[in-house]
């Protein structure tokens, strides 16, 4: 498959993997690391995560969180370069993170797939392996410009998909596969939407925007509210992006790209 297409691919699962984060948290001890997430506080993140990902308690929606977390620290430190081989050799920490990332990976893996092997009725367990297969698409494909992660789609998108035919309402996966019927539908070219399953616009902005509305614990909610907020800026809405990004800096008021936003796009006169 040509080079573009690979990184067409990578952008696809990106939307999905900046705004799909770790499974609610209130019952795990994880409440402070997905503040700091969802804060734009990557480091702090994947430094809370640490531990946790080391263990078999919670272990696997710390790791989750830490590989979306060192993700987001990687894609900083390389900076806006469109030579991913020039900024990677000028990086004096991507090396480092990439180790560290690589580590949570195998992790969350391979405990997602102990508790899929001992009960395949497990749905959490799946949508995570589903995220975190995710994570490792966005970051080779997207954010490194390494032409792998084939495999990791079709999991991740098949994994969503099992979760969802036990699940209708399931709302991270609703949100997760909404992205993904989103961004083939309108980034992809007709053959390749073939080969990547197919896609659907409407159908994908309709569950974001119906998983926003759903009832959830605050942590699914919120991420359902940043789902939404991204497709509306990309669908041009700025009046609903606005009222969104409104709900969510109320929450997370450190959040840099919130705060740009409702900034460059605050009405005249608006408080």
């Amino acid at each position: 498959m040509a080079q573009s297409t690979f990184r067409i691919i990578a952008f696809a699962l990106a939307v999905g993997t900046m705004r799909l984060l770790p499974v609610p948290a209130s019952a795990d001890g994880l409440d402070t690391a997905q503040r700091e997430y969802y804060n734009a506080r990557y480091e702090s993140a994947a430094r809370l995560t640490q531990v946790p990902c080391t263990t078999d308690v919670n272990g696997l929606a710390a790791c989750e969180l830490r590989t979306a977390a060192l993700l987001f620290q990687i894609k900083a430190a390389l900076g806006p370069n469109e030579n991913k081989d020039r900024a990677w050799k000028d990086c004096a920490t991507c090396a480092d993170l990439l180790s560290t990332f690589e580590v949570a990976l195998a992790r969350g893996q391979t405990l997602a797939r102990a508790r899929i092997l001992a009960d395949p009725a497990d749905d959490e367990a799946l949508f995570l392996l589903g995220k975190l297969d995710l994570n490792y698409v966005w970051l080779q494909l997207g954010t490194l410009g390494h032409r792998t992660g084939w495999d990791e789609y079709w999991e991740g998108r098949r994994s969503l998909d099992k979760v969802l035919s036990r699940q209708p309402t399931h709302v991270r996966a609703r949100v997760a596969r909404g992205w993904i019927d989103y961004i083939v539908a309108t980034k992809m070219r007709r053959g390749t939407r073939w080969l990547l399953g197919g896609g659907n616009k409407t159908r994908g902005v309709i569950a974001i925007r119906d998983a926003a509305a759903a009832e959830a614990d605050f942590f699914t909610r919120t991420e359902a509210r940043f789902a939404l907020w991204d497709i509306q800026v990309r669908e041009r809405d700025t009046p609903g992006a606005l009222a969104t990004a409104h709900l969510l800096i109320a929450d997370f008021p450190d959040n840099h790209e919130l705060r740009r936003f409702i900034a460059i796009h605050r009405p005249s006169g608006g408080g």
